[in-house]
């Protein structure tokens, strides 16, 4: 289930509930849902509850105790809980990243470059690349970081986690296997899937400032995932269903910064 895929179930969850009488509301013509800030609330939260009870009444957490019923079981979705004043926080089915992963290599990103336009002056001071992502830092950073390459250089970062999975691609191509979509058997993904899966959302705002720290949500929670799951077989290991898995979420993560950087009018190096 996509990011896409869930806020339709919750709209259509919404309306259920309104036509069967449970929630006397006006079915609002849109929801939002979002990756939560934090790691253990779910794999997305929507605040649905919340603007629900404004036209019903009723406290949030009871409009919120109709929706998670109706919502808990339903297919794609695993568990459904309730947080802080009415929120949903939504934990979907593990085959639920394998369908973020194949939506991605199946699909076609290509975002349409943003307008992003350094001063000559900044361009000569850090070059291209580096100035069109200077526009876009927060407040405090040293823009001089941003030619050095570590891990304090959040560029740095995401073109490092792009090249990572080509390099990937290219070392699993010689090992002689390639990429297959699976279920992982742990949940060590789940913050990765679901920023891929956030992409679409954040590309459609047009908003360069909220892109660039998406991407940099992706390349932080990849390169943490690499660390403790290594794509590759190690030693005599053979390649199994597992690295084919793995090697299919490097590619989609890839991709996926690939189009981000597009975007900006960054390169995105395979080499780095």
């Amino acid at each position: 289930m996509t990011p896409a895929d869930l806020t339709r179930t919750v709209l259509h969850t919404v309306r259920r509930a309104v036509e069967a009488d449970e929630l006397p509301a006006v079915v609002p013509e849109r929801v939002s849902v979002r990756v939560p800030p934090r790691p253990g609330c779910g794999d997305y939260a929507t605040n649905v509850a919340l603007r629900v009870a404004q036209e019903t009444g009723r406290p949030a957490r009871e409009v919120a105790e109709v929706l998670r019923r109706r919502l808990a079981g339903l297919p794609g979705i695993a568990r459904v809980d309730i947080a802080g004043p009415g929120f949903l926080n939504i934990t979907l089915a593990g085959d639920a990243g394998a369908g973020i992963v194949r939506d991605v290599l199946g699909g076609e990103l290509r975002g349409e470059p943003l307008p992003l336009s350094p001063g000559p002056a900044l361009v000569a001071r850090l070059g291209s690349d580096a100035a069109r992502w200077a526009l876009l830092a927060p407040p405090g950073l040293d823009r001089d970081l941003l030619l050095v390459q570590r891990e304090a250089n959040p560029l740095f970062r995401v073109r490092y986690a792009h090249a990572r999975t080509h390099a990937l691609v290219r070392n699993a191509a010689g090992l002689g296997f390639d990429a297959a979509p699976a279920d992982l058997p742990d949940a060590s993904a789940a913050p990765l899937l679901a920023a891929l899966g956030d992409h679409s959302r954040v590309s459609s705002t047009r908003a360069p400032e909220r892109l660039a720290r998406h991407l940099e949500r992706v390349a932080d929670a990849f390169l943490r995932w690499q660390a403790d799951c290594p794509t590759l077989p190690r030693g005599d290991e053979k390649p199994s269903v597992v690295h084919r898995a793995r090697l299919a979420l490097a590619e989609a993560t890839g991709k996926v910064l690939a189009d981000g950087l597009n975007q900006l009018g960054i390169t995105a190096p395979v080499h780095l």
